[in-house]
């Protein structure tokens, strides 16, 4: 074996956590392969012997490429005013994808990556690195350009928003109960039971055509606009968005939504939905193949 085949085979090794570091950070599947494959064109060009550890290396790397990203997005005002949902990962209600899973690690729903893609890029990449993925704040300061005392500053006012965010049921089953019976009251136009699956201060963020977004607050309003698409009913079916019990919605076999929602203590406390046709489209849905 070559040096370069052992460089090539150390390094993928690592794509793994790579890939799931850079979608942590990115929220973009795509963009996410562009920050590892970037890293291996770095590593090739750097002289590996000197690299004392190439996993930290590596991830150092991908965090550096990834907030050039994230400072070029904002830079050049290409995320859409209002929310902006991550690329969803979208599985079997059966169960998610062992590759899938790699990619998601200990994080699950959209809800977080929604409260992630709220953060200045600086202290994404300081959050990300140190508490998901136990990165030294010695080694992000220079990553972001801050002493590691002020590194330790961004990383904890990002985790005081992510602590806002709402955590899902771990149970599948308990999620599964609630969104067929939030799916039942829909389909039989129960307007009380609706409100009765939904939290008080529900949230719902939908993100449509042309990336225009909207959000929708109160048991009572969701409600609404859930019995306004109870014609789509037949067309529903359960799925796992990004670890969590989702629907996706497919009249006649082409996506018009996917919903994420986050149950927690037997309510649907958040609903996340993508209805951008373009985006929905180069999305890998397992129910549509």
């Amino acid at each position: 074996m070559t040096e370069r085949d052992r460089l090539t085979e150390r390094f993928e090794e690592n794509r793994g956590q790579l890939r799931a570091v850079a979608y942590r950070l990115l929220g973009s599947r795509a963009e996410a392969d562009d920050a590892v494959q970037e890293a291996w064109l770095r590593l090739s060009g750097a002289d590996a012997g000197n690299i004392r550890n190439l996993s930290a290396w590596l991830t150092t790397v991908v965090g550096r490429v990834s907030l050039d990203r994230l400072r070029s997005r904002e830079s050049r005002r290409e995320e859409p005013m209002g929310v902006r949902l991550p690329d969803p990962i979208v599985s079997s209600v059966d169960g998610v994808d062992p590759e899938d899973e790699a990619l998601l690690g200990e994080s699950v729903g959209l809800a977080l990556h929604v409260v992630l893609g709220a953060l200045s890029p600086a202290e994404r990449v300081a959050f990300v690195l140190h508490d998901m993925f136990a990165v030294p704040f010695d080694d992000i300061a220079p990553i972001v350009d801050r002493t590691p005392a002020a590194t330790r500053k961004l990383a904890s006012r990002a985790r005081r928003r992510v602590d806002e965010a709402p955590a899902p049921d771990p149970d599948l089953g308990r999620q599964r109960e609630v969104v067929d019976a939030f799916l039942a009251a829909s389909r039989e136009g129960d307007f009380d039971a609706l409100v009765a699956v939904l939290d008080p201060e529900v949230v719902l963020r939908a993100e449509q055509a042309g990336g225009v977004s909207r959000i929708v607050r109160g048991a009572e309003d969701v409600a609404k606009g859930a019995m306004a698409f109870a014609k789509f009913a037949p067309h529903q079916r359960l799925v796992l968005v990004n670890g969590v019990v989702g629907v996706l919605t497919a009249p006649e076999g082409r996506a018009f939504s996917l919903t994420a929602f986050t149950v927690t203590d037997g309510k649907v406390v958040a609903m996340d939905i993508l209805a951008d046709p373009d985006r929905l489209a180069r999305i890998d849905l397992p129910e549509l193949r």
